[in-house]
């Protein structure tokens, strides 16, 4: 489990295919502190950590995940948000997030709204249903309050804080982005079905 608190940004170092994609992750996390078999959060998506060197670890990604994610995209020298999994009496600053992308997300508009950055996003319309205003998502692995909702587009607001230390600050139109629907909002969703 994850907050969506990015605390690390990552970049990709090496790329390769072999079966299953492989990625090696520069990170600033202390990797002596990383287990082989440790999850973290990349854009989101949760990877197990399969190999690790003084500043970087190693991940193999199945095809499913290839193909429900934006990793597919990933390039040499891509920057990559990054988030350890939680710990027992770790602070909960975010949301609930499993790092299970539930599908991708086009950034359709940005505008600049004084030290912020309004961005409306088209959702997968299988998706949009569980996006609610003032609800969560997390876009990138980045915990995100919702602001609106019109049919499968929904807007929120990046702060300069959050745009200084994640990814986000190279986002443009056109981009895709993961996409976790909040759990809470998929269960309420599925106990309505039954009503």
């Amino acid at each position: 489990m994850f907050t969506g608190i990015i605390t690390d940004i990552g970049r990709i170092e090496a790329l390769s295919q072999s079966g299953d994609m492989h990625a090696r992750i520069k990170t600033g996390y202390d990797t002596g502190s990383i287990d082989i078999g440790a999850s973290i959060a990349s854009d989101g998506v949760c990877l197990t950590v399969v190999a690790l060197g003084d500043d970087w670890y190693d991940v193999d990604i199945s095809a499913e995940t290839v193909s429900k994610t934006n990793l597919s995209a990933w390039t040499v020298g891509h920057t990559v948000n990054l988030e350890r999994a939680l710990k027992v009496g770790d602070e909960l600053g975010g949301h609930i997030v499993s790092g299970h992308v539930d599908g991708v997300a086009e950034i359709i508009a940005m505008t600049e709204e004084g030290d912020s950055t309004r961005v409306r996003f088209r959702a997968p319309a299988d998706l949009a249903r569980f996006i609610a205003p003032k609800g969560s998502v997390a876009l990138n692995g980045t915990s995100l309050t919702v602001n609106e909702v019109e049919g499968d587009v929904f807007g929120v607001n990046l702060i300069s804080h959050t745009k200084e230390v994640t990814n986000w600050g190279h986002a443009k139109v056109g981009d895709r982005v993961n996409l976790e629907i909040d759990t809470l909002a998929r269960y309420v969703a599925r106990l309505a079905e039954y009503g």
